[in-house]
């Protein structure tokens, strides 16, 4: 198998060793589907059912389906540039369809099924799909929005055929399994991703072919030079966002390895260890979440075999205890990556190249260059808080914010792209994350990242989940506020309060203490799972 990244034995020697070829035409289908189709016998997909029953797609059977799908599409009158929306979990027809659509240049739009009607209806319309792909459990929320969306033409439903929609495999059954790929551009767009919403309405990123290519190095990199013999991916990220879609399943079918999905809702944490063993997992997608979960499954490492040989996690710190559990109980380095829709996996860790900082993002991955900046674009000291930026041109960059120019404008500063997370670079060249850039709380002339105040109350054991943000002060600016969902069974008081602040006094600066602490039942969370401190924001503001 050819990769992107040549292998060293060096964090410097695999940086200088690599540089950018992207060719002005280039299809994601031929590499993710096509070019392994010529061997019957290469399993592409391993899909676990809600019954637990496993079907198997080899890259045949994928390219096969894929192409019947693309004639459907156009024999319903899509053309190329057209939207189609995918309201589906980790189901085959889901992975089929964004083939499809890529072979076809037709706009692929993953949606989780985790949303209602109301903000599916706002993709739809913000991207104005044509037809979208559901099942039959999500469909009623197509059906109740079907009025308000004039733009949706068409309805597969991959487990039905209810009033209104067309039965996803009867259809392509009838259709030609041969097809030709449209000859794409890199630069056309192959699918639309909406960012999360922390900050106002989600915005549609517009995503390029060749962001296929810019995600590969950074993922050979963090996954420790895959592809090796026999690797499989599995991870329980929702396909409909980047973690999953881009960091698990395309990057394991662009080098011909095998990819384990399931039927699962939620993250069952023994269930995890029963699909990792029993499929071989050698790569996997955990979030720090997930391995805390897994860890607290007694005798696991007793009574499961894994074949784990890296692990990346992100989207919250890894920290130190958990970093040290893996490495003693599943003998591998838990590698650290950082991204976000617009660009993704531009920070990252190799634990058997490099020493890795628990709680560090890591260092910029190969191709990437990544800076710590302030408000004027330029680079900052090591040490200092700033944004933490990412030079274009980059493959891996989203192309624009759909129909928001001013948005796409206020993305950057010259020739950074603002990721929108502020954080610092140490000495020796790693990054840390201090916060969200919008949710910076700016008090007595400090600059604060909530999350180190949030991460300090979590080591409280009364702590479940923790918010901070800045409220008002006629003389501060701002004061600190945190939101404490406390721990089962135990009672909200001021003495606790006391309590919290004294452990948070013990941990950082005086300043970075809350003055205000509001005991709360459950906090305001984005389908992804993050804190919606703007929303806080506002309600605080609302009281003054």
């Amino acid at each position: 198998m050819t990769t992107m990244l040549k292998r060293g034995k060096t964090y410097d020697e695999i940086m200088q060793g690599f540089s950018w070829d992207i060719p002005e035409r280039y299809n994601i289908a031929n590499d993710v589907c096509d070019r392994w189709a010529g061997d019957p016998t290469r399993v592409a997909l391993v899909y676990e059912d809600e019954a637990k029953q496993v079907h198997r797609y080899t890259f045949r059977d994928i390219q096969r389906h894929a192409n019947r799908l693309a004639n459907t599409l156009l024999n319903l009158g899509l053309v190329r540039g057209d939207r189609v929306t995918l309201l589906l979990a980790q189901n085959p027809e889901c992975a089929i369809a964004h083939v499809a659509c890529w072979k076809a240049g037709l706009v692929s739009g993953p949606c989780s099924v985790l949303f209602g009607s109301d903000a599916i209806a706002y993709r739809i319309n913000n991207c104005q799909t044509r037809a979208l792909v559901t099942d039959r459990a999500n469909y009623p929320k197509v059906a109740a929005l079907r009025a308000e969306c004039p733009s949706l033409e068409h309805v597969l439903v991959i487990d039905d055929t209810p009033v209104g929609a067309i039965n996803f495999w009867g259809a392509i059954e009838k259709a030609s399994e041969d097809f030709v790929n449209v000859d794409t551009a890199a630069e056309e767009t192959a699918w639309i991703s909406y960012t999360s919403g922390t900050t106002g309405q989600p915005k549609g990123s517009v995503q390029p072919h060749r962001m296929m290519l810019g995600h590969i190095p950074s993922l050979e990199f963090i996954y420790d030079f895959y592809p090796q013999p026999n690797d499989v991916l599995w991870s329980q990220a929702d396909w409909a966002w980047m973690a999953g879609l881009l960091d698990v399943l395309m990057p394991g079918w662009f080098h011909g390895c095998t990819v384990v999905a399931t039927a699962m809702k939620g993250f069952d944490p023994e269930y995890a260890y029963q699909i990792l063993e029993r499929h071989a997992v050698t790569l996997s997608l955990l979030t720090p979440t997930m391995l805390k979960m897994m860890r607290s499954v007694p005798n696991a490492l007793a009574r499961y075999k894994l074949q784990l040989r890296a692990v990346l996690s992100g989207g919250e710190s890894v920290g130190k205890e958990l970093f040290e559990w893996a490495d003693r109980e599943l003998n591998l380095k838990i590698n650290e990556g950082f991204g976000q829709t617009e660009c993704n996996v531009i920070l990252g860790n190799n634990g058997n190249v490099m020493p890795i900082k628990p709680g560090s993002l890591g260092r910029p991955t190969p191709g990437s260059i990544v800076a710590i900046i302030n408000d004027e674009g330029e680079l900052v000291a090591p040490g200092t808080l700033g944004h933490i930026a990412c030079k274009r041109p980059h493959p891996v960059m989203f192309r624009e914010y759909l129909n928001r120019p001013d948005a796409t404008r206020e993305k950057f500063i010259g020739e950074w792209l603002i990721t929108g997370d502020l954080g610092q670079m140490d000495e020796d060249g790693y990054f840390w994350f201090h916060g969200r850039a919008d949710d910076v709380i700016t008090s007595a002339g400090y600059r604060i990242g909530p999350s180190e105040i949030e991460d300090a109350l979590l080591k409280h054991p009364s702590v479940r989940m923790a918010a901070a943000i800045g409220v008002p002060d006629p003389v501060r600016t701002e004061i600190i506020k945190a939101f404490i969902i406390l721990a089962p069974g135990i009672a909200p008081s001021d003495e606790l309060a006391e309590t919290l602040r004294e452990s948070v006094r013990s941990r950082l600066a005086r300043h970075e203490v809350p003055r205000l602490i509001e005991f709360v039942d459950a906090l305001p969370m984005t389908t992804t799972g993050k804190i919606m401190r703007r929303e806080l924001r506002e309600r605080e503001k609302g009281k003054h």
